[in-house]
């Protein structure tokens, strides 16, 4: 029996009526109605559309839609509009990030993209960001394919560089791939009333909410942590039900929907979340540890909120270290289960400016190591062969180089 009394959510799921610890969210969120309904898995609603016998309620419901962006507890319309399965895994991406809403897209880059739209169509154009971002949210907001412009500063010069048509702040913290870390509290007051948009894939709602520090917006590249697995791909913006009302109507006319088998494989994710990326964290900061101690490396970086993973500049050939890992993937994105390593300045961050790259601290000897579930045992053999022999007496003052940004 359902025993909630509030009213149902924009997904058309029930929230629940008091508050959960975020391992029990990560079970239950988007799923509070299948008991009811005689289920126990989600279902996957595989249509593309829907039938519409009332032809008069569904025009009603399409106006009021492209009027303010609003979705109601009526059957689905169409597809690109809204799909069932999807709003599950928005639903509960909202509860463990402690918003109004979420909206799912096709691809991280595709959520970041309705948010540029939103703004621009208001026309506040000007972004402030900081680096370093993902290599390619640098390069959209650095070629300005959206019309938008950028203005790059440090945290300390965001408040004197945000304009009248400011109409997004955007830092990443922990940041790919240096995993610098930012004062989102201090961030946030430097806003003031300038949306605060924080990318939130490397921490996950497990580590830290953004909201609570003042974000009004957190972007997910959903195909890392929240899927966890390297099967899907998808992005998702956490939020008020004001700013998702924009999304939305942003993701219908331009069709970034996120598919429904992917909305299904994100919701079954974010069941493990918390599990896998405590698992991993303790695999990184073992990692970063022995990693830290090591010759051949010449510094490590490690942030203080933790998360699993772990950058480091190694004083030898990165690529041939890329190219000896034998269980440990040589590739690109992050946050499966098992371990991934790649070098940035060669693959993610390629589309940004060399000189860009190296004052964001994005050196050519950096490499970002994707901590999975593995043996650490393991994962370290296969590090250290890779790493190749140890010289046999290091450079002076090694020690306190690598231990300057080394694990805290």
């Amino acid at each position: 029996m359902d025993t909630n009394t509030e009213p149902r959510t924009g997904s058309g799921h029930r929230a629940p009526t008091a508050a959960r610890a975020l391992a029990t969210e990560a079970v239950h969120a988007g799923r509070d109605d299948l008991a009811g309904l005689g289920l126990h898995a989600a279902p996957i609603d595989l249509s593309t559309t829907y039938p519409s016998y009332d032809t008069r309620g569904e025009a009603a419901r399409i106006d009021a839609f492209a009027a303010d962006g609003a979705l109601d507890d009526g059957p689905p319309v169409y597809a690109r509009l809204a799909n069932p399965t999807v709003a599950r895994f928005e639903t509960a991406l909202a509860r463990l990030e402690g918003t109004e809403s979420a909206v799912a897209f096709a691809s991280g880059m595709a959520a970041l993209s309705a948010v540029l739209l939103v703004r621009g169509a208001a026309g506040l154009r000007h972004v402030v960001a900081v680096r370093p971002l993902y290599g390619c949210s640098d390069h959209l907001l650095t070629a300005g394919l959206l019309g938008s412009e950028v203005t790059w500063v440090d945290p300390a010069g965001i408040a004197d560089a945000i304009r009248p048509d400011t109409g997004l702040v955007m830092v990443e913290s922990p940041a790919n791939p240096t995993l610098a870390e930012l004062d989102l509290d201090a961030v946030a007051h430097a806003c003031g009333t300038v949306p605060l948009l924080a990318d939130n894939t490397f921490a996950t709602p497990v580590l830290q909410r953004p909201v609570e520090s003042g974000a009004r917006l957190v972007l997910h590249s959903a195909t890392k942590y929240l899927g966890g697995h390297g099967d899907v791909l998808g992005g998702v913006v956490a939020c008020d039900e004001e700013f998702a009302r924009q999304l939305r109507q942003v993701r219908f006319a331009t069709g970034g929907v996120l598919h429904p088998l992917a909305g299904y494989l994100l919701l079954r994710g974010l069941a493990t979340l918390p599990v896998r990326v405590r698992a991993a964290s303790a695999n990184a900061a073992e990692l970063a540890r022995r990693l830290a101690a090591d010759p051949r490396v010449e510094r490590v970086h490690y942030p203080r909120i933790g998360g699993a993973m772990v950058a480091f500049e190694v004083r030898g050939d990165p690529h041939a270290v890329t190219a000896g890992v034998r269980l440990i993937t040589p590739a690109v994105s992050l946050g499966s289960v098992d371990t991934l390593i790649q070098h940035p300045a060669s693959i993610s961050h390629r589309v940004v400016d060399p000189a860009d790259r190296r004052s964001s601290g994005v050196s050519d000897s950096l490499l970002r190591l994707s901590a999975g579930l593995e043996d650490v045992e393991d994962l370290w053999r296969d590090l250290d062969q890779a790493l190749g022999p140890v010289a046999a007496t290091p450079p002076a003052g090694a020690r306190s180089s690598r231990r300057t940004a080394a694990a805290r």
